[in-house]
């Protein structure tokens, strides 16, 4: 799909929230439908995961103490009439030792959120055979011609 950018937000998290839920109701208050996060920051007993293929659902690993939020990338679109943000993050423990995954969940200690509006045809989530929720799959049809496409 191609967009046009929209409004930019950069904004710093009040300590003691919880980061996804943040930038969830913060995309429904500013009515925004489709976007590209980032964000830097510390995050307290976050809880990251990776789909497991064969058993189609989410492993959780859940980290305690304080992790340096390294890098944080995702985006807001749709799912279920609502928005969704989908947020990847690597996170640094005292140690130098990375993790990552998808981020479930995370007590902000600092957060430093960038957030890029994109504005075009609403980009929706919808339940797939896998058992994610995903945007409809770019397909090719001819040579050079690329469509958008339902996929299974």
């Amino acid at each position: 799909m191609e967009f046009n950018s929209g409004r930019v937000f950069l904004f710093r998290v009040p300590e003691g929230e919880e980061l996804v839920t943040f930038i969830t109701k913060f995309a429904e208050e500013k009515g925004i439908k489709a976007a590209v996060v980032s964000a830097i920051g510390s995050l307290k007993s976050p809880r990251i995961g990776y789909f497991d293929e064969e058993r189609g659902e989410y492993k959780i690993i859940k980290l305690e103490g304080t992790y340096e939020l390294v890098s944080l990338m995702g985006n807001i679109s749709l799912k279920e009439g609502g928005p969704f943000a989908h947020l990847h993050a690597a996170l640094g423990d005292s140690e130098g030792r990375l993790y990552g995954g998808h981020l479930f969940e995370g007590e902000v200690f600092v957060a430093e959120v960038f957030v890029q509006e994109l504005i075009g045809e609403p980009l929706e989530r919808k339940p797939r055979k896998n058992g994610l929720s995903l945007w409809d799959a770019i397909t090719r049809r001819t040579p050079g011609n690329l469509s958008l496409q339902p996929s299974p």
